[in-house]
């Protein structure tokens, strides 16, 4: 691990070059033990692929002490002290072009059959490694490497929100409108980010998230639940 200072108000901890799994546990791992230790003078904690953001209050802990109380954690950063991971399930309707725009391009690209795509997809389990771009957007891996593709030479200018969408080795679901150069197979009618909920934020970093297929006439009665806040997603 390294320290980097990034700007007068926050640490960078940095676990490693890589992105993996095991990185990314210990980025998460460390998170959970400096907000149960509740570290004297941290404000903030924002997880990344392999590493940790920590701002603070230079006037309560200094720099070089707060590098020193992190380092101290380190040995327990493991997924020992993690509490059980949630399974997240987002309905997804594959099958409409106009929600699923991109899937009969990237089926070809692919060299696979639309059915066989969404079979492919859909069987997976991604786990959220962070959360980041824009509000409730999980970045998230374990996609088969049968589905691994470049992003789209041009990104678009607004992707909807709720948009499933792949790029390179990572899934992703478009949480609010925005620009995005991931190739969209789908869309879920949850809200990933709503400002209104108790909880804003639907998904979190540690998360295991699957996607289930739905047709049209589900994806609009789900979508008007939604709307009527009377739809309580799948969490086990």
């Amino acid at each position: 691990m390294r320290f980097l200072p990034a700007g007068d108000l926050a640490v960078l901890a940095e676990f490693d070059e890589e992105i993996s799994v095991e990185v990314n546990t210990r980025v998460r791992a460390l998170e959970f033990l400096i907000q149960q230790k509740a570290l004297t003078g941290v404000v903030e904690t924002v997880p990344t692929f392999r590493a940790l953001l920590v701002y603070y209050d230079p006037r309560a802990v200094g720099y070089d002490a707060l590098c020193a109380a992190i380092t101290e954690l380190l040995p327990q950063a493991t997924t020992a002290v993690l509490p059980p991971s949630r399974l997240v399930e987002l309905p997804c309707c594959y099958d409409d072009p106009e929600l699923g725009f991109d899937l009969a391009p990237a089926a070809e690209r692919l060299g696979l059959s639309t059915a066989e795509l969404v079979r492919l997809h859909s069987m997976a389990e991604y786990l959220v490694y962070f959360i980041g771009f824009t509000p409730g957007l999980p970045y998230m891996t374990g996609m088969p490497d049968r589905l691994q593709i470049a992003r789209l030479d041009t990104p678009r200018v607004r992707v909807p929100a709720g948009s499933v969408g792949i790029g390179g080795i990572q899934c992703c679901v478009y949480s609010v409108e925005s620009p995005g150069g991931f190739w969209v197979l789908g869309r879920t009618p949850l809200r990933l980010y709503d400002p209104d909920a108790p909880e804003p934020i639907l998904l979190r970093p540690g998360d295991r998230v699957s996607f289930r297929a739905i047709d049209r006439r589900e994806y609009d009665r789900i979508a008007a639940q939604v709307d009527a806040r009377s739809y309580r997603p799948v969490i086990a």
